[in-house]
């Protein structure tokens, strides 16, 4: 409960320009999240959210720049040091990995949280990626070898 509490947090304050924590405790509220405004101060902390300026004066909930980039960095890292090759069938997106190597990459694209990708599954040497339609799956396709080629 508490990760889909925070993954849904996160995905208000890229969504949307939130300035308070009663702000978010009412869009969680709203999404069906029983959380108080300790509740929403604590996973502020967790999640080492921080108040960025906006135009005009005002401030917003965001990930630090370093934290976004560190992500970045380690989603490429894990990517090209473990795939082989990347395809796609109809709405499915299917990488090739290095023995063992599969579960950290299909871990790396969940955390993209990327709405055109429904889910994944992931063996010892390959991942599936399930997409909404196959133009999602042109499209994750194409990041994955970007990611997966970027520093090779």
């Amino acid at each position: 409960m508490k990760k889909n509490r925070q993954e849904a947090l996160l995905a208000l304050i890229e969504k949307e320009e939130i300035a308070t924590q009663e702000d978010l405790m009412r869009r969680l509220n709203a999404q069906g999240f029983a959380v108080t405004q300790a509740t929403v101060s604590r996973d502020i902390k967790a999640l080492k959210l921080v108040k960025s300026p906006l135009p005009g004066g005002q401030y917003k909930y965001a990930l630090p720049e370093r934290e976004k980039e560190s992500v970045a960095d380690k989603f490429r890292s894990i990517l090209n040091h473990s795939v082989l090759r990347v395809d796609h069938a109809g709405n499915m997106v299917c990488v090739k990995c290095y023995s063992g190597m599969a579960n950290a990459a299909c871990a790396a694209v969940d955390e993209l949280r990327d709405e055109q990708i429904v889910g994944t599954i992931a063996g010892d040497d390959t991942f599936f990626v399930l997409c909404r339609d196959e133009a999602c799956a042109l499209t994750v396709e194409a990041k994955l070898k970007h990611y997966s080629e970027s520093t090779r």
